[in-house]
């Protein structure tokens, strides 16, 4: 059986209130969190972002569904479902929507299934190599795809938040859910995000940080407090739960002698 560590953290920034979202937990002999990060007139991304999170844990956590990129498309599609049937078509200035990540875990095959709408990410470490292996709905995301900007300007362009898919927006969804399982290894460590989480920091930053922390929720404070001295006076809520698997302190957090982690897109 996997011993899999979890915690999680979010803050309202530098905003009047906080419209981000997280689940986590077991189901039978696996694990699940979720992210999302809502958005909406009068205050109804923090609605739009509940709703989707508590249908997602509510699938994940149904003993009868199969454990399968589509059963894990399904469950994404449906927490849209639920966000779509709960809009005020009265008041367009009240629509809301959010964006979501989801990690699943199969505690019996030690294989993980994860998927995402909007901008909401997941990342990866493993033997000091960060991988982001979502990719961002978004404007920018796409114009780097087409080699117009570098993933650099993307950090600073202006419509760098502009997306161009969220759980609630009019017609249907596509959610990115990884082609099949993948196989698991000792000392991996997750961490699903917000924007206003994995915009102030880079990926040496998330191993450096990991590299520092003795449990997952060490590796959260010591993020946020890199968040925190990054000082932006619009600070984003921002939100964040870590998933570790066994322990990453001999096989995926480096030493100081190590040659610098990795980052791949």
């Amino acid at each position: 059986m996997l011993q899999i560590r979890i915690a999680s953290k979010t803050d309202r920034g530098a905003r009047q209130g906080n419209e981000d979202d997280l689940r986590w937990g077991t189901a039978g002999s696996g694990w699940y969190a979720v992210v999302a990060d809502g958005a909406g007139g009068h205050r109804r991304g923090a609605e739009a972002a509940q709703r989707a999170v508590t249908s997602v844990e509510a699938a994940l956590c149904d003993p009868m569904l199969a454990f399968s990129p589509a059963a894990m498309t399904q469950v994404v599609r449906a927490a849209h479902a639920v966000v779509q049937s709960h809009q005020d078509s009265n008041d367009l200035s009240a629509r809301m929507h959010c964006t979501v990540v989801a990690l699943w875990i199969d505690g019996q095959t030690s294989h993980a299934l994860w998927s995402h709408v909007g901008d909401s990410r997941l990342y990866r470490i493993r033997r000091g190599v960060t991988d982001l292996v979502t990719a961002d709905d978004s404007v920018v995301q796409r114009m780097v795809q087409a080699g117009l900007i570098t993933a650099a300007q993307a950090s600073t362009h202006p419509q760098k938040n502009q997306l161009l898919s969220a759980l609630g927006i009019d017609g249907d969804v596509q959610p990115h859910t990884v082609v099949r399982p993948v196989e698991l290894q000792d000392g991996d460590a997750f961490l699903l995000c917000t924007d206003g989480w994995w915009d102030p920091l880079d990926a040496l930053q998330l191993a450096d940080t990991l590299g520092h922390s003795r449990t997952p929720q060490e590796w959260l404070t010591l993020m946020e407090q890199r968040i925190v001295a990054h000082a932006n006076p619009k600070q984003d809520n921002f939100s964040a739960v870590a998933v570790w698997v066994g322990d990453p302190t001999d096989v995926t957090r480096y030493r100081p002698d190590d040659t610098v982690p990795r980052f791949r897109r």
